[in-house]
């Protein structure tokens, strides 16, 4: 059975990429008839509310040219937020040192949920320090990975750390 999610990523990418958009990631969710199709794009420097909205200008009419889609459909566009999903071996690059949670499609070591520092990318690998622990887990086998922010209220500035 195709890959919906991928498939979309494969069109959209190059046309996020000519309005000026790194394409983050594409979520399918909800029943198979009537479907959300979620898609986060993100900028340089950050997007704004009214190029979130306007980006739905050019998307929508290529979903509902593509026949691997139903009739039927929720469009919902977002930026990423300070959980940022990940998703390709570059995204995992650029947030080395950073926190993030994984979830795999198949059990490592007897777990397939890791919360951990991303130590490295290695081959085709992310290297994961976790719980005292260093794993390697395949970037074929990620079935879900997002940053993880802790956000501490109580400190002096309030800001995030």
């Amino acid at each position: 059975m195709p890959d919906l999610g991928a498939e979309l990523t494969a069109l959209l990418e190059p046309l996020s990429r000519d309005h000026g958009f790194e394409l983050v990631a594409v979520e399918i969710a909800g029943a198979q008839g009537s479907p959300i199709v979620r898609i986060f794009l993100d900028k340089t420097d950050g997007l704004t509310l009214d190029e979130v909205a306007g980006t739905n200008e050019w998307v929508s009419p290529v979903l509902e040219d593509y026949p691997g889609l139903p009739g039927a459909f929720t469009l919902e566009l977002s930026s990423p937020g300070i959980e940022r999903p990940l998703s390709k071996r570059t995204d995992f690059e650029k947030y080395t040192g950073s926190k993030v949670k994984i979830r795999t499609s198949e059990p490592i070591d007897e777990r397939s949920a890791f919360t951990g520092t991303i130590a490295a990318v290695q081959g085709e690998h992310v290297v994961l320090d976790c719980d005292g622990e260093r794993y390697r887990i395949p970037l074929s086998g990620i079935r879900k990975a997002n940053l993880k922010v802790d956000i501490d209220f109580g400190n002096d500035e309030g800001v995030p750390r």
